[in-house]
């Protein structure tokens, strides 16, 4: 029984692997799109004699990719891409979330916001609001935002303390359970937007390889059942 055991875990890790490389391809165009991978590791369960055991394959990590995307000029006002390490600090209903997707626009009441209505974060915390009657807009590298020349707020850019504590919720929102660290030195760039990290090539080259090791052990669990239904049948005779 333990041939089944360990053909399905390894199954099962595949298949969480193929479902993260089809989300990868799905996003290639997708604005501050970080790829992700799966992380296997091999559990051990131990036999019914002391001398046995039984290895496993276990599928329960993520591998977050934050390589650069590349910096694609929009022209737009309130597009900001950051050069290197930091995320843009967002308000939602759950919380602070992070993100790299820096497509703002202000909203009906000024505060400037995401796409999906969530309020961009300053460096202190609280949403930043854009006078309406505000022009000659600038956003400095530094990532403060200006009016005429007037400072108006400044980007909140963090990073948390440990980047592997990242989880992703939804496309391009991030969840970190630990501290977050500001970015003092993040350079910003006006009128650009960063792209999605995802190599197409790479990714359908790892589909096409993981799909065939997930055919491989299902034939290899088809054998395995046949061989157990014959046995089956020859001790029943």
């Amino acid at each position: 029984m333990s041939t089944g055991y360990v053909t399905l875990s390894r199954q099962s890790g595949l298949m969480q692997e193929i479902q993260a490389v089809a989300n990868n391809i799905a996003n290639m165009s997708t604005t501050g799109f970080r790829r992700e991978g799966i992380v296997f590791s091999e559990f051990i369960k131990a036999g019914a004699d002391a001398n046995q055991s039984v290895s496993l394959a276990a599928a329960r990590g993520r591998h977050l990719d934050l390589t650069q995307g590349t910096l694609e000029p929009t022209g737009g006002v309130f597009d900001v891409a950051i050069e290197g390490e930091g995320f843009f600090v967002v308000g939602t209903p759950d919380g602070e979330r992070l993100t790299r997707a820096g497509q703002f626009v202000p909203g009906e009441n000024g505060d400037l916001m995401t796409p999906d209505g969530h309020v961009v974060l300053d460096e202190g915390g609280a949403p930043i609001f854009i006078p309406p009657d505000a022009i000659g807009l600038a956003i400095a590298s530094d990532g403060t935002i200006s009016a005429e020349g007037r400072p108006i707020a400044r980007l909140g850019i963090s990073i948390p303390a440990d980047p592997s504590e990242l989880k992703r919720e939804g496309a391009t929102l991030f969840f970190a359970a630990g501290d977050l660290e500001p970015v003092e030195d993040a350079r910003v760039l006006q009128g650009f937007l960063e792209g999605s990290n995802v190599n197409p090539v790479v990714e359908i080259a790892r589909m096409i390889e993981v799909q065939r090791a997930y055919e491989l052990g299902q034939s290899f669990t088809d054998r395995e059942g046949k061989r157990l239904s014959s046995l089956i049948d020859m001790l029943s005779r």
